[in-house]
């Protein structure tokens, strides 16, 4: 819901965000998403922790609708406190004035209706990539331990001499005294890492999942078939999804690549003048050139290479 209705832009859910938009227009979400700052808190209950492997969304439903009411109007009005202004509006004075049963029962039934029309028809494709996920850093858990699993779950965490940090991460700091810690992959917080500390809570790490650009691709159009045959499918791959600077690390995640693949891709595609890289701090970060673009995208009219 947050992709789907927050000021950000979709990124790589465009296609999905497209495809769904007349039925999100059929649903007012509001008391959602009033309740899902883009930074702040949001309610737990909303959200409750996984106990086990992924059963079923009626599961995970049941256990929203069974929040003790007491719980639920305690974390909205926790939640409306982070947005100024929030709490005085009509859905905030419904929020928090109805009864508090009444108000789990709203939101369950949002949160059914928000799963029917945005995420189910989708579900399968989706739960593919986590279980994907899921196989493949169990595979290097086994293979070379926590120091070979975090070096490359994803370009912002860092795992040094038994500390776990996230790039800008702020100052919280938890101590885990053997209560281990939840890895989640997520297909749809797509752009950054998400630490979670707070009860109820057990300390959860969500990233996003491996292999992601590949989630909404549809049968390649005659340019994109045209393109791979070109230069190659990986190497097509990497150029159309370089739609903005990026780093090999970040490449490699996103397109479920080991980084000396899209290292040597990356080598090529700079030697022919397709893309260029520049040094961002402690990182290389690489952009497609105008003569890339016109690969990736097609001329445009009126720019100055679009009949070269």
């Amino acid at each position: 819901m947050r992709v789907a209705t927050g000021p950000q832009p979709p990124g790589h859910h465009a296609r999905w965000l497209a495809e769904v938009a007349p039925r999100l227009k059929a649903l007012d979400l509001r008391p959602l998403t009033l309740l899902q700052p883009r930074r702040g808190y949001t309610p737990d209950f909303l959200a409750p922790p996984p106990d086990g492997p992924v059963d079923s969304f009626a599961a995970d439903l049941a256990r929203i609708a069974a929040t003790p009411p007491a719980q639920a109007r305690a974390e909205i009005a926790r939640s409306l406190a982070e947005t100024p202004g929030a709490a005085r509006t009509a859905t905030g004075r419904l929020l928090l004035g109805a009864e508090p049963a009444e108000v789990v029962r709203l939101l369950a039934e949002l949160v059914r209706a928000a799963w029917e029309a945005l995420v189910e028809p989708y579900w399968a494709r989706t739960r593919a990539l986590l279980e994907a996920d899921v196989a493949f850093q169990a595979g290097r858990l086994a293979a070379g331990g926590l120091d070979r699993l975090f070096a490359e779950l994803h370009p912002s965490v860092r795992w040094h001499d038994g500390v776990l940090t996230r790039e800008h991460g702020g100052a919280d700091h938890r101590d885990l005294a053997g209560e281990g810690l939840v890895l989640m992959p997520s297909a749809f917080k797509w752009d950054q890492v998400v630490i979670v500390l707070d009860p109820p809570w057990q300390p959860t790490l969500i990233y996003p999942a491996r292999g992601i650009g590949t989630l909404w691709q549809g049968a390649p159009s005659d340019a994109a078939a045209a393109l791979a045959r070109l230069i190659g499918r990986t190497r097509a791959r990497l150029l159309t999804g370089l739609t903005e600077p990026a780093a090999t690390a970040w490449l490699a995640h996103h397109h479920g690549l080991a980084p000396a693949t899209v290292s040597e891709h990356l080598t090529v595609l700079r030697a022919t003048g397709l893309v260029t890289a520049t040094r961002h701090r402690h990182e290389v970060r690489y952009r497609r050139t105008p003569l890339g673009d016109t690969l990736a995208t097609g001329p445009t009219p009126g720019r100055p290479d679009a009949h070269a």
